[in-house]
């Protein structure tokens, strides 16, 4: 259960009610849930929606105004949650990587903390980034070189973003306590 009430439109102000329409209608019906609040960080967003509006224009913006393909943008974003175990981002964003076409193992790998068996170098490559980002707040040269041949400064710019803002929606989700959708399996033990 989530820490924190499950808000409804109708109980926001003109700000919060301007945020939940942005949210609905880009998202779709699916970010509600049963009792009509809504679903993963966005009911934080919404209790708090000077903050929220501007996490959601930064999080659109990163997943599609972005020069990265968006096969390893949910490379990063799974490899992100995997590390803050957070149960929401990793349920929504893994099933996302395999439609991306990332692969059932290099996935199952992320989850459970392994050498991933990448085929692909470039998803290797955006995998050490975000690793290494998530474990030590820094990018060794080796690793950062090899990302900046692959995407280009403004490439290893939008990545590095993508990291910390999922690193920050992974702090809400696991601070607020926010619960899977019912019936869905959890990925991690506490």
């Amino acid at each position: 259960m989530s820490r924190l009430p499950y808000l409804k439109r109708d109980d926001l102000d003109d700000a919060g009610q301007a945020l939940w329409n942005s949210l609905t209608s880009s998202r779709g019906a699916g970010i509600t849930n049963a009792d009509g609040g809504l679903v993963g960080p966005f009911n934080a967003w919404v209790t708090a929606s000077e903050i929220g509006a501007r996490m959601a224009d930064l999080g659109g913006a990163l997943r599609f105004r972005t020069s990265i393909d968006r096969r390893l943008l949910e490379v990063a974003i799974i490899t992100t949650g995997a590390h803050w175990k957070a149960e929401f981002e990793w349920w929504a964003h893994s099933r996302m990587a395999r439609e991306h076409g990332v692969t059932g193992e290099v996935i199952d790998a992320i989850a459970r903390g392994d050498d991933p068996p990448f085929t692909k170098d470039d998803e290797r490559s955006v995998h050490a980034v975000a690793i290494q980002l998530a474990a030590t707040g820094r990018v060794d040269a080796t690793t950062y070189a090899a990302a900046q041949r692959l995407l280009g400064d403004k490439g290893v710019i939008e990545l590095v973003s993508l990291c910390g803002y999922y690193t920050l929606v992974s702090f809400t989700l696991n601070a607020f306590e926010v619960p899977l959708p019912p019936g869905e399996p959890r990925t991690w033990s506490d």
